[in-house]
């Protein structure tokens, strides 16, 4: 049964026929018999007749799916579209031009064909794209790795998820594509079970950053991926000089660096570095491919959320290379006892507040739990807003999701949070990062002396309160602690650890976590 019909006799339909697999789904149609010969010995089925004859395309070809239309005659072309639209009028037709076209040729054809082949237009796109905004990125980028003299070290955000390690490993391969040395870095740990069966499974090379260190001992360049500043969820000092920054964030302040690519239209900072590969003409490895495309599925969760026409683009790139094998165990790594334990906890303490889900989970060690937390709670009945945190000795931790509102949560995180840490993100993905200094309350004429307080209680009051205020939701009794929006007003240092006392500096904060990336698992 023929699936694909070729009329004509151009080097694009013999190119699509012979490429074909298997062979025996095309059939080409044409009236020059040299080439039914040449095709016949390639092992394609050929026939001579006229492409342009509807009788005889209705005699020879049987069911068809998709039909070529490929002569160097605009005028035949045209002629051919017609007859294969009378026998086929609901299989998929693409129709090259053809040689000099007129806007009448390209005009009929555009209305026969899905889609129409103009290599005049082809031309000028590719100029267009070299000369204009993607072609002088390109530029750009090249010449300022160019400019680099030494190592170049590139900086994934804190505690990196898939889009961050793909993207720094796919800018380490264009780097060294320059003759550039160069090093996929991050600071902190990649604890979630994906991340570490990507790294492991991929076999990424990767340098852990010591904070102890000052990394421009070592390195003479410095690259951003996935986070735009330096010491702003990352551990470098804030006036390292970078030389590029590539992110899909949001920037919430001044983005410093001799080339700078922010385009929070697209979903996953691994969508632009697959363009950058694709206009360096760089082919990906396996390893790199699998990367790029889990890092768009995870950061756009399977392409459902904050998507856009360039992340599907990517993927279709990206696909022809990926190993699917290892993409598959990559999504199905085996999840530890403490995620478990993490999520349960969640689920045992979850406090409802109308279509909000808020849940301490105490103290924990597996940052990356949180958001496995967040998001599994989200799946509950009735629940549109989740907001799961837990601690350590010197620091709260925050993650949230949204499903099926209005509501931005990165700017509501920020609402309830900027004064006192980093918060941020998108609209349905969101974190907070909260020095536990800076989380104390202080009951003020409702203190009662020699009353002691669990710290716990504490905090929840301070962070449940705060992110309900943002949310424009009084607390009920019965849902959860009876304290109002007014209780947590003043702010004093809570024994929790060893956290630091007081509250943090203007510059301080500015030194902590990311706020447009502060959760980004």
């Amino acid at each position: 049964m023929v699936f694909r019909l070729v009329l004509g006799e151009g080097a694009i339909g013999r190119q699509l026929a012979t490429s074909a697999d298997p062979q025996s789904d095309v059939l080409v149609l044409t009236e020059v018999e040299s080439r039914v010969e040449a095709l016949r010995e390639e092992g394609v089925t050929a026939e001579m007749a006229d492409p342009t004859d509807s009788d005889a395309i209705r005699a020879r070809a049987g069911h068809v799916d998709s039909i070529v239309i490929d002569g160097r005659a605009a005028a035949r072309n045209r002629e051919m579209a017609l007859a294969a639209r009378e026998v086929y009028p609901d299989a998929f037709l693409l129709a090259y031009t053809g040689v000099d076209p007129t806007p009448g040729d390209r005009e009929a054809l555009a209305g026969l064909a899905d889609r129409i082949v103009d290599p005049g237009a082809a031309v000028v796109d590719a100029l267009l794209d070299r000369v204009g905004d993607p072609g002088y990125r390109l530029r750009r980028l090249n010449r300022v790795l160019g400019d680099i003299d030494g190592r170049l070290a590139v900086v994934m955000h804190d505690n990196p998820d898939p889009d961050a390690i793909a993207s720094a490993v796919a800018l380490r391969e264009l780097a060294e594509r320059t003759g550039l040395d160069a090093d996929a870095c991050y600071y902190g740990d990649i604890s979630h079970q994906e991340n570490r069966a990507l790294v492991n499974l991929l076999d990424f090379d990767l340098e852990n950053l010591d904070p102890e260190d000052d990394p421009r001992d070592t390195y003479d360049g410095f690259a951003l991926v996935d986070h735009s500043r330096p010491g702003v969820n990352d551990q470098l000092p804030p006036e390292t000089a970078v030389d590029v920054v590539i992110d899909h964030h949001p920037p919430r302040g001044p983005v410093e660096a001799s080339f700078v690519d922010l385009r929070s239209d697209v979903g996953a900072t691994s969508t632009l570095l697959t363009g950058y590969l694709e206009g360096f003409t760089v082919e990906p490895t396996a390893a790199i491919a699998t990367g790029l495309l889990f890092g768009i599925r995870v950061d756009t969760k399977d392409f459902s959320r904050e998507v856009s026409v360039e992340d599907f683009r990517a993927a279709a790139t990206l696909v022809p290379y990926v190993d699917a094998s290892v993409l598959e165990r990559v999504e199905s790594p085996s999840m530890s006892v403490e995620t478990i334990d993490c999520i349960g906890r969640a689920v045992r303490k979850r406090q409802v507040h109308d279509r909000v889900v808020i849940s301490c989970i105490g103290r924990m060690t597996d940052r990356d739990a949180l958001a496995q937390a967040a998001e599994t709670l989200l799946d509950l009945e009735g629940i549109s807003v989740t907001f799961i945190y837990g601690y350590t000795d010197e620091m709260v931790y925050a993650s949230a999701r949204a499903r099926g509102t209005d509501l931005d949560l990165g700017e509501v995180l920020r609402d309830a949070f900027a004064r006192i840490g980093s918060a941020g993100g998108h609209a349905d993905m969101a974190g907070a990062q909260l020095p536990v200094g800076s989380l104390a309350v202080q009951f003020g004429e409702d203190e009662v002396e020699g009353v002691d307080h669990d710290p716990e209680d504490d905090l929840r009051e301070a962070i449940d309160g705060r992110f309900l205020e943002a949310l424009d939701i009084t607390p009920e009794l019965g849902t959860t602690s009876g304290f109002g929006p007014g209780s947590y007003a003043a702010i004093t240092a809570l024994p929790l650890g060893g956290g630091t006392e007081g509250r943090l500096s203007p510059d301080e904060r500015d030194r902590g976590s990311d706020p447009e990336t502060a959760d980004d698992s």
